[in-house]
């Protein structure tokens, strides 16, 4: 069974950058699409998926975070990242990554999340 393990969160400036990582074991993340999600503060029902990277390559955004955002791979480390740059504060929530066989991925297993605070 494919595990992921969400690291890179942290504190941020509003502006600033941070690069997620989402590490596998099991299973060789390279056949696998892979989708960042958020859940923002009070929206405990609510799991927004944000972007995704298909087995060949092919990424998808949604519309906040297109152009500030890059989803990328690199099957050598076995791990997907997503690099945020220009964060607003409505970026802030707890970031999961999870693995489905096409984009959109639909999650059947969640990792920890990692948190990712944008706050002057």
């Amino acid at each position: 069974q494919v595990r992921v393990v969400e690291s890179g969160g942290g504190l941020v400036q509003p502006g600033g950058s941070l690069r997620l990582s989402c590490a596998a074991s099991g299973s060789p993340l390279e056949y696998y699409a892979i989708g960042w999600f958020r859940q923002a503060p009070g929206k405990e029902h609510e799991r927004e998926q944000i972007s995704c990277i298909g087995s060949d390559d092919r990424t998808t955004y949604t519309d906040s975070v297109k152009g500030r955002f890059t989803i990328s791979r690199d099957n050598a480390k076995n791990t997907v990242y997503l690099q945020m740059n220009s964060l607003k504060f409505e970026d802030t929530a707890v970031y999961y990554c999870a693995r489905d066989l096409t984009c959109p991925v639909v999650a059947s297993h969640w990792g920890q999340g990692t948190q990712v605070v944008v706050s002057s």
